[in-house]
């Protein structure tokens, strides 16, 4: 059961940016002001590139994202090029068409700019005649909409609304040094605000889980560099789909296995952690990008990349974002049902798992009571239609 998040004096992290705020929520469509421009953002469209300059004719570019406002999203990574490319494309697509708005879930183009914006994007999907390339777009276009479509809306580290911000219940906690967490996003759940992989870094911070997102190439060689070094022994993949083999966490870690815990831990007193990748996206987006790990581990290891599943089931989320079956769960319960089953064996039984994943649970918990807020401000249902009933028991 999750535990009552616990509040602290921490506030939302400031933006990257200096901005100031008149009206109350983001739902009264305030006026916004950013040093030297101004704009207006509804509950539905915004204007995040279109400025206007007041004062001393001050030179304001809010199309550009600089590398700090890149890394306060929850990544360490450099700026990813593609995406700094898109960005520019539609500044530029925008002094030949007007204001470019964007409203929604995703953060996606409204408007007739998005119908310009598709088939000029669409083109150059399709000129695109590598196929890897063509991923490498398709994740680099949601990114940069993603980031202008989100601006001055939410907040940067908890990605949730401005209103709804649960920075403020979040408790830091040190995940131990011999783990190391991967979170593979799909990037159309970049930003989503009922994304629980983020809560990841929220609690042990980017060095310990790592965002990697699918198709984004500078994240993707990150990812790869750390796995290479560690060796295919310390690198394991969470994913319980039954048309892969994967073993339990016990079998997985048992002494008299080459990878036995008391081996591992030998191993580990050096810089060399245990990686585990995370899926975080739909369950028909895992898929593709499961295959894209496996083919990836082929090519560096000739063989595929081990996976771990968990006795872990359903976890609180189910209640606002149903699973397509009961023994599927959502990423940060993922991490926590394996933190608690390493915990469970012996050679781990003092590294604090137990207490690692308590403190996920409850901030966990905590995005829960956020959502359910937002939704009961806004006159929404707090409960989501049950699906596929068959695998309830």
């Amino acid at each position: 059961m999750l535990t009552a998040a616990r509040a602290v004096s921490s506030k939302c992290p400031p933006f990257p940016y200096p901005i100031t705020f008149r009206g109350k929520t983001h739902m009264d469509s305030p006026p916004k002001t950013l040093v030297g421009c101004t704009f207006s953002r509804s509950s539905s469209l915004s204007s995040p590139i279109q400025v206007e300059r007041e004062g001393n004719g001050g030179d304001c570019d809010a199309s550009v994202i600089s590398l700090q406002e890149w890394q306060s999203w929850g990544t360490a990574s450099p700026l990813p090029a593609m995406v700094a490319e898109i960005v520019e494309d539609l500044r530029d697509l925008e002094r030949e068409m007007g204001q470019l708005s964007f409203g929604g879930l995703g953060g996606k183009i409204k408007g007739d700019f998005k119908v310009q914006e598709d088939k000029k994007h669409r083109a150059k999907y399709l000129a695109l005649g590598d196929s890897e390339k063509k991923i490498q777009f398709f994740s680099a276009r949601q990114i940069a909409c993603r980031l202008l479509g989100s601006r001055y809306y939410l907040c940067h580290k908890c990605w949730l609304a401005l209103e709804d911000c649960m920075c403020a219940t979040v408790i830091p906690f040190s995940l131990w040094h011999g783990i190391r967490f991967w979170l593979y996003m799909h990037p159309k759940d970049f930003l989503r605000q009922n994304n629980t992989g983020k809560l990841l870094w929220q609690v042990f911070g980017v060095q310990s889980a790592t965002l990697c997102i699918y198709g984004i190439a500078e994240h993707e060689e990150i990812m790869w560099n750390a796995f290479k070094l560690a060796g295919k022994e310390k690198v394991w993949c969470l994913y319980p789909n039954k048309n892969a083999p994967t073993q339990s966490v016990h079998d997985t870690f048992i002494p008299e296995s080459s990878t036995s815990p008391q081996c591992i831990l030998n191993m580990t007193n050096g810089e060399k952690p245990l990686n585990f990748v995370l899926l975080d996206g739909t369950w028909n987006n895992s898929a593709a990008m499961f295959r894209r790990l496996k083919d990836k581990a082929n090519e560096v290891w000739g063989e595929d990349l081990p996976c771990i599943s968990l006795a872990a089931g359903a976890s609180a989320m189910h209640k606002l974002r149903p699973q397509p079956s009961w023994d599927r769960t959502c990423t940060a319960a993922a991490a926590v049902g394996l933190l608690d089953e390493l915990h469970l064996l012996q050679e781990f039984s003092s590294m604090g798992f137990d207490k690692q994943a308590e403190a996920l649970e409850d901030t966990l918990g905590a995005l829960l009571d956020a959502l359910t807020t937002r939704r009961l401000r806004m006159g929404r249902s707090i409960t989501r239609r049950e699906r596929h009933k068959r695998d309830i028991c």
